[in-house]
């Protein structure tokens, strides 16, 4: 069940890039799929928060599934914000221009996260709670740390 969803997932993925490298896509298409994307990471990082904080009991391969998703969702985030789909021409986002005034600033973010989110699947794999709690905490602070700079509140 996994595979076939990464498969899904993955295809999807690459159906967009294909989609994205033949015509660039509609600042609207760019923010909708951007909100899509971090839609599913805040669904599979929630529950991992929740187990982390003793809200839900602790279960290595539900931690190990979801930080999988997390770290193939950080690698397909930065293609969301190609240029022209900032909040001058899209009404309903809370990026901030200064993600494209900034750009060697938010890609340095966004990689910072997908290091992250790459070290938590790893982690995850090993089933250590504590080792998880660890590199949950980093992982989260590269997402604040791309809030508080380049999101609205």
């Amino acid at each position: 069940m996994i595979k076939q969803i990464s498969i899904g997932l993955t295809g999807a993925l690459l159906s967009l890039s294909m989609l994205s490298a033949q015509a660039a896509p509609k600042p609207d298409e760019a923010a909708e799929y951007r909100q899509s994307v971090f839609t599913v990471v805040k669904w599979n990082f929630a529950p991992i928060g929740a187990m982390i904080k003793g809200d839900v009991p602790f279960d290595a391969a539900a931690v190990a599934r979801h930080a999988q998703y997390v770290e193939m969702m950080s690698k397909a985030a930065l293609e969301g914000f190609p240029k022209g789909s900032g909040p001058d021409a899209v009404k309903d986002t809370e990026a901030k221009a200064e993600i494209w005034s900034n750009w060697s600033g938010f890609e340095a973010k966004m990689s910072d996260f997908q290091k992250e989110a790459a070290k938590l699947a790893e982690v995850a794999k090993g089933g250590d709670q504590a080792a998880i709690k660890a590199q949950f905490g980093k992982t989260a602070e590269t997402c604040k740390a791309c809030h508080k700079e380049f999101r609205k509140d």
